[in-house]
Order: C-alpha cells, then structure tokens, then sequence
C-alpha cells in the first residue's frame, strides 16, 4: 500500500497518527517477504531471539545471589558457603556460555538471512521490471519508484523484521525485570518509561525526515549518476577529452555532492543536538533510582546483592526501554522505505495482455496481410499527435520502405506494431485480426526486428546472435546459420575463440569491436527467428557501402517470402522496396514505388535529388 508522507513542517497530532499507522501497516507485508524467503532461518531466529531475552534477568539475578553468598562466606567462613558462592560462579558461567552461543548464533543466522533475503527482494524488482511496459520505461516517475524500491530495499526488510524481534527480546526482557523489580520500587518502572518516550518521539520524527530527504532527491539521484557515468564509460571518454568536458561534468558532479552532504550534514546535526538532550533526560531519571536504591542499601532496607541487583535491573531497564523505542522508530524508518517498494511492485501492468478471455491468433506458417485502419498515435503526457490517422495494408510478402525527417513518427510506427505502445485511436489487424486480441508474446515471436540502437550484449558471441531464439542459444550450427546471413560469420572468424569469445570491454578478456562490426552482429541475431515480418530500422547507419550492398543482396534472397519494413535515411536502400511511404508530420504523405515517387515529383523526390547533390558536388 503506497504511503503518503505530509511534507508540511507542522503536521497535527491526528495527522501524524494516520501517517504512523499507514507506515506501519507496511509490516505485514514484509513479514512475508522474510518468512517466504527462508522459513526455517525465520524460526530459528525467533526461537532463539527468545532464550536471549529470558538470559539477562537469570545472570542478573545470578549476580545478586554470588554477592550476597560472598558476604555471608566472610561472615561466616564456612566452607559450605564457599562452595555455594563458587556454585552460583559457575552457573552464570554457564549462561555466559549459552548467552555468548546465542548471540554469535544470531548473527549467522541474520547474516544468512541477508543474502537469502536481499537476493529475493532483488529478483521481485527484476520480475517486476519484466512486467513493465514501453511506456513505464519511458516515464520518469517510475523510474523514481523503481530507484526508490532499488535502494535500500534489499536490506530493509530484514532490518524491519529483526527491529520486530528486538521489540519481543527486550519486551520479554522487561517483564522479567519488572517481576524482579515491581517488590522494591514499582514508581522506578514508570519513571524510567517516561524518560525514554522523548526520545521516542524525536527518533520517530526524524527517521521520517530522512526518508521525505532520500525521497525527494532521487531525480538528482539519478543526474548524479549518470555524471559519474559519463566520466567513466568507455562509450563517453572520446567526446570528454575531445571538448575538455572533464572540468564541467565534474564541477556539476561537484556541486549536486555538496548539495547532499549539506541536507545530510543538517539531518546529521539535529539528530546530535536532540541525542544529546534526551540522553541528558535519561541519564538522570537512571541516577535518580540509584540514587534511591544505594539509600535503600546505606538504611540496611535491602542486602547489598539485592542493590547489585536492582542496580544492574536499572541499568538494563532503561537500556531496554530505550531499545525498544529506538527499535520503533528504525521500524518506522524501515517501513517508510518499504512503502517504496510496495509502491514499486504495486504499479498496474498488463495492459498488453489480450482484451479477451481467450487470446486470438493468426494462422502460423503463412504470410499474414498487416493492416492499419485509421491509426493515430500521441505519447502519454503529451499533446501533439505523433501519428495521425494513418491507412495503409501491407500485403503479404511486400517489402515497405518508411522515410521521413526525424521526428516523423517512423519509429514511433514500429512500436504500435509490435505492441510496445496501443493506438490512441483506430485499430492495427495482423493477418484479419487486431493485435490487441493477440497475446503479445505470441504476436512477437512472429517479428524479427534490427533496431539503430541495437544492444550490445556483453556476453560471447554466439550468445550475442543466439539471443535471436532464445530456445536455440546452444544450437550452433544455427547460430553459425545466421552468422552466414546476417554478415558476422567473418566478424566472429576474426575472433580469438571465435563465437566463445565473451564480447564488449565490461568484463576481464572482452573483445571490443567497431561499430560496423556490433551491427552485423545484431543484424544476425535478427536472422536467427524464423520471422514472418522483419523490420529493419537504420540497419546499415554502422558499416561501409560495400557490406550494405552485400547486406541488402542477402537480404533480398532471405527475405524474399516475408513481409519487410525497411526505415532507412539512405535512398539507395529503400529503393528496393517495393512500395515506399513518405511520413511527414506524423502523416503518410506520399504512398508508392521509387519510380512512382520520383515522377510525382513530390517530397520524395526532392529529398532523393538532396541526397544525390551531396555525392556529385
């Protein structure tokens, strides 16, 4: 359930109530996160979080009994009470032993919780990052949540369950000494309560201050990053030393850092100074009782072991006390950042998911027409259209080539067909049926795309082809098959370990190669899905004229029963087509072969006439 946290600096009591327990109701959810992590470590720390709280009240009271055992041997010089006195060593010897057991125990036990835990919450964000949309990745709020539900996320669930055990310890813990206690002095219990409820207070309302500050920032969070980014990835390095951008991005980098360790600095400072006073408070409600109690020892009302005991009963009492309300407020902490991943895992997602009970599909293993009935398109959070009211069929088999200036909604185009985005308005059919009755993985596994931000995967190389078909990424000789196609079979010749060779500059032993020689590669992994549509988008902005022709020859065999969208600024590929839309504006604007287009003497033409002048002058 998302938490609202009023960012007024003066909230009411009711007010801050409400936003107490909406934190807290985050609990129960991360209660189960734990117990489904590791269920028998959840137990066994609970168990033994329970032996740990019944300890401090028997050594204590242990203690009391070897003193007064010790005084009563001097008196008497017995050798029986001697050997009494050495008995009552030897037993809080024994629970020394089993305490000293029970707390390394513990922290193996939360150590491997951790790991368990921490590996679990991650993989719910990945998982849930999987589930997203285009859209999602494209917006920036959620990014913020995801950065939020990323940080501290994997450790905070942890904390806020153990927070509640130490709760139960020191609670158990207080029960027992106020059964030790209430005999002597039953007001000392309460005074050493009072003391500690300010502190309470303040740690409660500064944990949420740290959490509106963390909170607040993650969009410089994310600038902040992606500075370090630029002054340390190879992909950046050329341009930084080129322009002498080493000084500006630093001294941005600069300044955001000064700007958090301030706030930090400020939070810092106030949890001192309040630290400070409320410990004062503290240390003297404590010195008032044993005040009271050495009294009571110096007037012989009580023995000297029982101020040895009600002192160490004190001590511990008030430690206790605090514990637990400091476990309260780091409690609130822990569930203010947990709210951030529920917020997270709670983002509504399918809505690429087929619209009826029973997804449709087309028929497999035939050319399917594509169809685009009144399409139009604009980007959420904005206003003007990217694609308007577009009409097209693309027969089965037919090659489509999509120019246009930047901008005018070529791209955007591929997204609606591959589901990445829905029409705002009108419908896309595939093979007689609308896409958004189509399961959309389904629907996929009919498109093999090349995009011009083509990813370069830093794995091996046939690992970089075969991630084409996933199910085939062991089966080499179709990797080698695609290779072949798509132009990299020579790339990877080339290679030390040829398609083993782990690729990229990210890992120790990777293979850097140019920009042509990434393309081929995606180029290849295109090939590696048996498509009955390929989309083609840039697919030769990397590598030289000669390997495009060589790429384009290949192409127009493999691709010569499959349906093609070619988005290409060079004229001389999509002239291959055999239609070519002209977008403009988000419109189609001109609509047929190179040959019919350049006698229409339209936009088509005059760009084709623009792109020849740049080679003859």
């Amino acid at each position: 359930m998302p938490v609202q946290i009023s960012e007024k600096p003066t909230e009411s009591l009711s007010s801050r109530i409400k936003n107490a327990a909406s934190v807290f109701r985050q609990i129960p959810g991360t209660v189960r996160l734990v117990w489904r992590a590791d269920r028998r470590n959840t137990l066994a720390v609970g168990a033994l979080t329970l032996i740990s709280a019944l300890l401090p009240a028997a050594i204590a009271y242990v203690g009391k009994l070897i003193v007064d055992t010790v005084l009563a041997a001097a008196r008497s010089g017995s050798p029986a009470d001697r050997s009494q006195a050495l008995f009552y060593v030897l037993v809080e010897l024994l629970l020394m032993v089993i305490s000293t057991t029970v707390t390394r125990s513990l922290a193996f036990l939360r150590e491997l919780l951790r790991a368990t835990l921490g590996n679990q919450v991650n993989l719910r964000i990945l998982e849930k990052a999987l589930t997203l949309e285009l859209r999602h990745f494209e917006d920036a709020e959620v990014y913020d949540k995801m950065q939020n539900a990323r940080r501290e996320a994997s450790s905070r669930p942890l904390s806020l369950v153990l927070q509640g055990f130490s709760i139960a310890q020191n609670t158990i813990s207080l029960a027992t000494y106020a059964v030790l206690l209430i005999r002597v002095s039953a007001w000392s219990v309460w005074v050493l309560i009072a003391a500690s409820i300010p502190a309470f207070i303040a740690e409660t309302q500064l944990s949420a201050a740290s959490f509106r500050l963390n909170s607040w920032r993650a969009p410089e969070g994310r600038k902040l990053n992606y500075l370090e980014w630029i002054l340390t990835r190879d992909s950046h390095v050329k341009e930084v030393k080129l322009y002498g951008l080493g000084s500006l991005v630093l001294g941005r980098y600069r300044a955001l850092f000064d700007k958090f360790f301030s706030e930090d600095r400020n939070l810092a400072a106030r949890r001192w100074v309040w630290g400070i006073l409320l410990g004062l408070l503290s240390l003297g409600a404590f010195y008032a009782c044993y005040a009271w109690v050495v009294n009571q020892a110096a007037q012989r009302v009580i023995s000297l072991g029982e101020m040895t005991l009600y002192l160490t009963l004190f001590r511990q009492r008030q430690v206790g006390f605090q514990s637990i309300l400091s476990a309260i407020g780091s409690m609130y902490e822990d569930a203010l950042f947990m709210s951030n991943l529920f917020t997270y895992l709670a983002i509504p997602t399918g809505a690429e998911a087929a619209r009826g009970p029973k997804a449709l599909a087309a028929p497999l293993g035939k050319r399917n027409a594509i169809e685009l009935r009144g399409v139009s398109f604009r980007y959420p959070k904005h206003e003007l259209w990217a694609l308007q009211d577009l009409n097209l069929v693309l027969a089965p088999g037919e090659k489509l080539g999509l120019v246009g200036e930047n901008g005018a909604g070529k791209s955007t185009l591929v997204k609606l067909l591959l589901r990445l985005y829905e029409p705002t308005e009108g419908e896309i059919l595939y093979g007689g049926i609308n896409i958004k009755d189509m399961d959309p993985d389904e629907l996929r596994k009919r498109i093999g795309a090349v995009y011009q931000d083509f990813v370069r995967y830093q794995f091996t190389a046939g690992e970089n082809i075969g991630l084409g078909e996933v199910g085939e990424i062991d089966n080499l000789s179709r990797i080698e098959q695609a290779a072949a196609q798509g132009g990299a079979d020579e790339v990877v010749a080339s290679l030390p370990a040829r398609y083993q060779t782990v690729l990229g500059g990210w890992f120790e032993s990777g293979q850097e190669l140019s920009a042509g020689q990434w393309q081929k590669l995606a180029i290849s992994r295109a090939f590696m899905r048996d498509a009955e549509l390929l989309i083609l988008d840039e697919p030769t902005a990397s590598i030289d004229a000669q390997a495009e022709h060589e790429l384009f020859e290949r192409f127009k065999r493999l691709a010569a029963d499959r349906t093609a969208i070619i988005i290409s600024h060079r004229f001389s590929t999509v002239r291959m087509a055999d239609r070519i839309a002209v977008l403009h504006g988000g419109l189609i604007e001109e609509l047929g072969s190179h040959h019919q287009l350049i006698d229409r003497d339209g936009r088509y033409a005059h760009l084709v006439r623009l792109q020849a002048q740049g080679y003859l002058h």
